[in-house]
């Protein structure tokens, strides 16, 4: 489908020609004195055919080479290969954008804003990421999104989807519906927003999500937060990460350095397993040290101590990621 839909726009204008974006990186995870490596490629495709309609897509294509078990020497390789997502977007009005396909469950802010490889700050997603992503995190369907209003003051922006229920292997779905709403302020960059899933099948239930990003005026620190509440669990993450100017500014060598601090929480419900979180009650700390090197490099350190009722382990993790972007031919 997308070899078709570039050579649909080959000759488009210059202002048409798909971009190829997306994130290269090599990851280690220790946990346990256990440590596994993985070399990964996010591709993403954003192709515009005329005024109107917009193909995007992205894809995920990893190996993973970890110890094998039972304390037999040498290590275990796997790997992976798939679409995390692909739609088209009909640019309808300015304030209504239609979206079809296989999309992103857009519960929360993580999945969608923040869990490509070359935006992260940590390597590791929240703990209640899963909550109110259906499963798969995707979404076979149909979206409605877009600004509802936009002043000076305010803007409020939403978006309400549908799922269908599919079992296609690279296309996996459950059957649900919810959606999204944000306030954002510009003057005091504050948005807050507040997140709605039902599941439709199976086992009916609904997930509630709220979320808070702040980022002060004329400074580096970003302070981003969720909370989601499932039939089964609850919890919250908060992360913050600075980057100081008083050295030259963010691309002087103190300033490419941008600390990261991310506390979270989950609390068990019951003990039906069927949102993908720890089984007990579990606390988390993720300390992080990451480097932005010039073209659009970055270095990510990081540790996390772990405690629950089951055992408390540490996690140490490193990776170098480059994000990349071009234009998939010259335009005229």
């Amino acid at each position: 489908m997308v070899l078709a839909m570039l050579c649909a726009v080959r000759y488009g204008a210059a202002q048409d020609t798909p971009l190829l974006s997306g994130g290269v990186g090599f990851l280690t995870r220790t946990n346990g004195g256990s440590t596994s490596y993985t070399p990964i490629i996010e591709p993403l495709l954003a192709a515009p055919i005329g005024n109107h309609f917009l193909v995007e897509s992205r894809a995920a294509l990893t190996e993973s080479f970890a110890p094998n078990g039972g304390g037999q020497p040498g290590y275990d390789h796997s790997h992976f290969i798939g679409l995390t997502y692909l739609q088209g977007d009909y640019l309808a009005t300015r304030h209504l954008t239609i979206v079809g396909g296989s999309f992103i469950t857009p519960f929360g802010t993580y999945n969608e804003r923040l869990s490509p490889l070359w935006i992260g700050n940590l390597q590791d997603g929240p703990l209640i990421a899963s909550l109110g992503a259906m499963g798969t995190g995707t979404g076979v369907g149909g979206e409605l999104r877009g600004s509802a209003i936009s002043r000076h003051k305010y803007s409020i922006d939403y978006v309400g989807y549908f799922s269908a229920r599919s079992g296609n292997e690279q296309f996996n779905s459950e059957r649900s519906t919810g959606g999204r709403a944000s306030l954002y302020l510009p003057d005091s960059r504050l948005e807050v927003g507040v997140s709605y899933g039902r599941l439709l099948q199976g086992t009916q239930e609904n997930f509630y999500g709220t979320h808070v990003w702040w980022e002060p005026k004329n400074t580096a620190l970003r302070i981003r937060s969720e909370f989601a509440r499932g039939h089964h669990a609850q919890g919250y993450w908060i992360e913050a990460d600075y980057r100081t100017q008083a050295f030259g500014g963010l691309d002087s060598w103190i300033g490419r350095i941008e600390p990261v601090f991310r506390i979270q929480q989950t609390f068990r419900r019951d003990t039906v397993v069927s949102d993908g979180l720890p089984l007990v009650n579990t606390q988390r700390a993720d300390f992080g040290l990451d480097y932005n090197l010039p073209h659009n490099t970055r270095i990510l350190t990081s540790y996390s101590r772990q405690f629950s009722s089951t055992g408390n382990n540490n996690i140490w993790e490193t990776g170098i990621v480059y994000r990349f972007l071009f234009p998939a031919w010259k335009g005229k």
